[in-house]
């Protein structure tokens, strides 16, 4: 039998949770500005997350550790702005939180203060405790991201699969397992095996939230650029194109430069 869902005109954290209970899948895209923000809400995406990744889609940087606490702040205030019903979430950046929880607390209150979020995302585990619990102390809802977490990139060399051995999977679990215990109110898991993501969201009462962890977590979500083809060069198996933009907006860009080169734009109904 199938679970009735309930409607939401305003996602908030505890209707992840709720999402959960229900078997709801929950649907989950980044986002960094006013326009592509408002399409993304407007098409009833439950979460928003103002990822650092907007360091590498819309700055041009290999990595996302370049992308600074004031750069995510002009992103996540541009997106709230644009935004009606999903839930948005901002990912705190390379060097705002990892060394002293009292940073991370400043870097937490800033983002929540000056761009109207609904709550924060961290990369890691046991290692950032006490700057989760931190910004937890002071009612900022925060979301977990185990994994691959790519401000890590330096350490691990790589961007390949994290938790493919076992000491490096009971971690990951014992990881989650403390961050759902210290009160985050969702977890990312990034590029881990499918097994593995399944058996952490199965033993948790919190919402876990797959990129690259197969479809047994409780929800998805992926970086727009590459859902929708803008960029073309990222390929990996995780990854499904829902459009082909990179080469529309190539034919849309080259006939607007002929029409212009030949004169006939503008034409006569088109001026004043």
């Amino acid at each position: 039998m199938s679970t009735a869902k309930k409607e939401y005109p305003r996602v908030t954290v505890k209707s992840l949770t709720e999402m959960k209970l229900l078997k709801e899948k929950i649907a989950m895209l980044t986002a960094y500005d006013y326009s592509m923000a408002r399409i993304v809400d407007e098409a009833g995406i439950d979460a928003i997350l103002v990822g650092d990744s907007a360091a590498n889609v819309m700055a041009g940087f290999e990595t996302t550790l370049p992308i600074t606490l004031d750069q995510m702040i002009y992103h996540a205030s541009s997106v709230v702005r644009a935004v009606q019903r999903a839930l948005v979430i901002v990912d705190l950046p390379f060097g705002s939180y990892q060394s002293d929880p009292k940073q991370a607390l400043r870097s937490a209150i800033r983002i929540m203060k000056e761009s109207g979020a609904s709550g924060i995302k961290l990369e890691g585990g046991h290692e950032i405790k006490d700057s989760i619990e931190r910004i937890l102390h002071a009612g900022i809802p925060v979301m977990g991201h185990l994994g691959l977490t790519p401000q890590s990139i330096n350490k691990f060399g790589t961007y390949k699969v994290r938790a493919k051995e076992s000491d490096e999977a009971e971690q990951l679990k014992k990881d989650a397992q403390m961050l759902e215990e210290i009160g985050c109110f969702a977890i990312v898991l990034e590029k881990v095996p499918a097994k593995l993501a399944k058996e952490v969201a199965d033993s948790l009462q919190i919402p876990i939230i797959g990129i690259g962890a197969g479809n047994g977590v409780d929800g998805q979500v992926l970086v727009i650029h590459d859902m929708l083809g803008i960029t073309n060069e990222f390929n990996p198996r995780f990854l499904r194109r829902y459009a082909d933009l990179h080469q529309e907006m190539i034919t849309a860009f080259d006939a607007y430069r002929k029409d212009v080169k030949s004169g006939s734009f503008p034409n006569a109904k088109e001026q004043y």
